[in-house]
């Protein structure tokens, strides 16, 4: 019974202290900020993009896959450089801002090589943090926007 009892309480700390994981396909892009701030400069920042998938969520991090670790002469991991990073959740598109921490080089010939990059969450909108908490709780079990418009009898 004692056993059982600490069992309990090392699970509650636990959960606690590391965000559990989600497994989870979504398609994003990630981007740097620009060097100057003009419009044109951040349609340039956007375009020079990377395409990926997340791999797992959590409330505190993400990891991805993406087909190369750096976007023109600037690494994803290292200098504490901060990502833009729009993810495309079932329950909307997510932008936040990440600092990459750690990467591996994954797959097994050239034509396959990519790279799994953990990335910690350091600023989302509130707008964008409900949606993704929402997702993260809820899943794909439906949408936040469909069980409104179930509610209000919309078509």
């Amino acid at each position: 019974m004692i056993r059982e009892f600490i069992a309990k309480i090392n699970r509650s700390l636990s959960d606690r202290l590391v965000s559990s994981r989600r497994r989870h396909k979504a398609p994003l892009k990630v981007w740097f900020d620009p060097e100057a701030n003009s419009e044109r400069s951040r349609d340039a920042a956007k375009m020079a993009c990377l395409l990926g998938e997340t791999i797992d969520i959590s409330r505190t991090g993400i990891g991805f896959l993406v087909a190369a670790i750096r976007v023109n002469e600037k690494y994803l991991v290292g200098q504490d450089r901060t990502l833009n990073i729009e993810i495309d959740l079932p329950t909307g598109k997510v932008l936040m801002r990440v600092i990459g921490r750690r990467y591996e080089k994954v797959g097994m010939h050239l034509s396959t090589e990519r790279f799994l990059v953990g990335a910690q969450i350091m600023t989302i909108s509130d707008a964008d943090r409900e949606n993704y908490e929402y997702f993260l709780r809820h899943g794909n079990r439906g949408s936040k926007s469909a069980a409104a418009s179930l509610e209000l009898g919309i078509d």
